[in-house]
């Protein structure tokens, strides 16, 4: 298969990781067991998911990885409308666009493998 390390949606997952952690840095200290471990979590799961649906051995695999990446962005996607929502963060806009530019890469990379899997 291919390296994680050259797909766009793996490198994009890991500016989502450095920006949430920063972010969270600034978060009340009463959500550090909570929401930012969540979101952490989350963000983590994402590049690191795209890694090793890329080590598969099959595109099938693959496919299914990039799910399980979709997910914890949408996940992620969630945590932060709800900080919005709660104020712990007054704009999300810059982390929006990274998560649709994120999803918009790993779905198009599915859809590439899948076509590949049907042909």
């Amino acid at each position: 298969m291919m390296t994680h390390k050259n797909l766009e949606a793996w490198k994009l997952s890991i500016e989502l990781v450095s920006r949430t952690y920063k972010t969270t840095k600034n978060f009340p200290k009463e959500e550090k067991y909570g929401i930012v471990q969540q979101m952490h979590r989350a963000a983590i799961s994402v590049p690191a998911n795209i890694a090793e649906g890329a080590a598969r051995k099959s595109k099938k695999e693959f496919i299914h990885f990039l799910s399980i990446a979709l997910g914890s962005l949408s996940e992620l996607e969630t945590f932060y409308i709800i900080c919005l929502e709660l104020q712990i963060i007054t704009d999300i806009s810059i982390f929006e666009k990274l998560i649709k530019s994120t999803s918009i890469m790993i779905r198009g990379l599915s859809m590439k493998l899948e076509k590949q899997v049907n042909a």
